[in-house]
Formats: C-alpha cells, sequence, structure tokens
C-alpha cells in the first residue's frame, strides 16, 4: 500500500485540528454533554470511520479496506475496555461530571501521543525483523489467557501507580476536592498549587501507556500497514469520550467483555506466530527456512472472528445483566431466572 506523503500529513493536520476544536469548545464551557449532542458526535466520528474505510476499499483494494475495518473494530472494542479503568479512576479522584469531559480529552490525547510512538518503533521493527511477530504474537497469547484467568475479578480494583504518588507527595498541591475549574495548576498567594487534575492526568496517561502495550501489537497481527494502524486507532479513540457518557450504565453490563477481548487477542497472538513461521530465517526454526505448512489465516477469517466475538459478547453480557439501562442508568428488564 503506497501512501504519499502528503496523505500522511493531511491525515496528522486533520486529526489535530479536531482536538484542537474539542479543546477551545470544552475548553471555554467545561459540561456534561446531553444525549443529543453524543448521539451526534459519535455517529459522526462512526460514520467517517465507515466512510474511510470505503475510500481505502475503493482507493487501495479490498484486502486493505478490511484490514482496516477489522483493525478499526479491533481497537475500538480494546478502546471500550479502556473505558473501564477510566471510570475506576475517574470514581477514585472523585472528579466533578463537569470536568469528567476535559479530563476523558485529555486522556485520549495522551493515549493517541502514546500509540503514534508505538506505532513508529513496531513498524520500523517489523521492517528490520520478521521474528518480532513470535514476541508480538507470543505477548498476546499471554495476556489474552491472563485476561482469561482474571476476568472481571479485578475491573474495580485500581491503585495508583508509584508516579502518580509521587506527585501528590513531592509537589504542591491545593487541598483535594479543589480542582481549580479545571486547571492544572493555580496560583494562590504567590505561590504555584498543582490541582487534582495533574495527578488525574499522571493516572491516565501511565494507563494508556500500558494500554498501547495490547493494542499496538493486536492491529499488527491485522495489518502490517502503518498508515492503516494509524487510522484506525485514531478513529477508534476519537469517539471515545462520547461513548464513556452514552453508554452510561450499559458498561458495567458488559460482564464478559474480558473474556471477549481474551478470546480476541489470543485469536490475533495465533495468527501473529502462524504469519512468523511464514516468514521465519531464526536458525533454530526449521533450519532457519520458512514452515510452509503452517496455515494462514485470511482477513475475512480474521474480521469474521472479530465481528462475531464481540456480538455474541455484548449479547450474553446483555442477557446476563438484564438487559439494556433505561436513561437513569436502571435496568430495563431483570435478568431471567
Amino acid at each position: 500500500m503506497d501512501v504519499p506523503a502528503w496523505v500522511w500529513w493531511l491525515t496528522l493536520g486533520v486529526t489535530i485540528t479536531v482536538l484542537l476544536l474539542d479543546v477551545v469548545v470544552i475548553g471555554r464551557r467545561p459540561h456534561e454533554p446531553s444525549r443529543r449532542e453524543l448521539v451526534a458526535a459519535l455517529g459522526t466520528y462512526i460514520g467517517a470511520a465507515v466512510v474511510f474505510g470505503i475510500g481505502v476499499w475503493a482507493l487501495s483494494g479490498p484486502r486493505y479496506g478490511k484490514e482496516f475495518l477489522a483493525g478499526w473494530l479491533t481497537e475500538y472494542s480494546l478502546s471500550v475496555d479502556n473505558l473501564f479503568i477510566f471510570i475506576i479512576i475517574m470514581s477514585r479522584f472523585s472528579v466533578p461530571r463537569e470536568l469528567q469531559q476535559k479530563a476523558l480529552l485529555i486522556g485520549i490525547v495522551l493515549a493517541l501521543v502514546f500509540r503514534g510512538l508505538f506505532i513508529a518503533v513496531g513498524s520500523a521493527a517489523i521492517q528490520q525483523f520478521s521474528w518480532i511477530f513470535y514476541v508480538f504474537g507470543a505477548f498476546l497469547v499471554y495476556t489474552g489467557v491472563k485476561l482469561a484467568l482474571e476476568g472481571s475479578e479485578d475491573e474495580d480494583e485500581f491503585e495508583e501507580n508509584r508516579l502518580v504518588r509521587w506527585t501528590r507527595k513531592a509537589l504542591p498541591h491545593t487541598d483535594e476536592g479543589e480542582w481549580g475549574g479545571g486547571k492544572v495548576w493555580v496560583r494562590e498567594h504567590g505561590r504555584l498549587l498543582f490541582t487534582p487534575m495533574f495527578a488525574l492526568i499522571v493516572a491516565l496517561g501511565t494507563t494508556d501507556l500500558l494500554f498501547a502495550l495490547d493494542s499496538i501489537p493486536a492491529i499488527f497481527g491485522l495489518t502490517s500497514e502503518a498508515y492503516l494502524v494509524l487510522t484506525a486507532n485514531v478513529f477508534a479513540l476519537m469517539g471515545l469520550r462520547q461513548l464513556y457518557f452514552l453508554l452510561g450504565g450499559l458498561l458495567e453490563r458488559l460482564v464478559y467483555l474480558s473474556y471477549g477481548l481474551a478470546l480476541l487477542l489470543t485469536f490475533i497472538g495465533v495468527k501473529l506466530v502462524l504469519e512468523a513461521l511464514h516468514t521465519n530465517e531464526l536458525p533454530f526454526v526449521n533450519g532457519g527456512e520458512h514452515v510452509s505448512w503452517a496455515p494462514e489465516i485470511p482477513i475475512e477469517l480474521s474480521l469474521g472472528m472479530i465481528v462475531g466475538i464481540l456480538v455474541v459478547t455484548t449479547v450474553a453480557s446483555l442477557w446476563r445483566s438484564g438487559g439494556l439501562p433505561d436513561r437513569d442508568g436502571s435496568r430495563a428488564s431483570e435478568p431471567t431466572e
């Protein structure tokens, strides 16, 4: 897939422009968004992703169109899992509702930065070392198995890491609960004080960094095109803030999401290992020769697996937890005995 330099710059420019518009709008009027505002924004982002995928299909062929769609769905599902942790962090920090939108936007910007760095490093590593697929694949299988064994037991557990604890102890802060209108720092009596927003940004940033370790190897298992990897991540993260407020109590009802993601990561990990066998150059594996008998998983099967896993996980979760929540977050129906 030959992507001209101007397309890269245009993509980055549009992404930065959208983020800056969000920063300006939210910075001027911090608020809890209305349902109508959320639906319109989320529909715009999803529609843009679909149109982009159709454009890739038309201009570069069905293979790349399918790879983008598979990557986007995978990144979106992994991003939804991020929301669980964001909810817990927001709760631990007691973030006011009107400031949560700003905090989420900061988290999304940090996620884009970290994933951009990981994409650049991952793409360079893939071009130089074909055996890196073994590493990515083994890591994803390990992560998937670990996630399946843990299930949802640790979803409500969040412990501040050392960096967050250090910022709280080493830097002068305002009293807990004094958010300064969402500012990162304020001046009181000529003294610079950090608000809880600063510690929150550190918590969100370190969390995003850990999630990128799973996310980037997963999508490289579906496409080796760095441009598709980048754009799939951008479209997946752009609507995350609206999804956080729109779904509300629905997120808590996706009780089988961790198991679905575990299966998804394991499947992609196995796919990566099989691809590594096809391009094998390690001398201690098959004498350094390619393993021609290893089965190849086509992108159509990968896409079908991704859609199937997400649909089954969502339906099973909603059935188990009692269906969709009402507007106030309560259950629409009680679970069947």
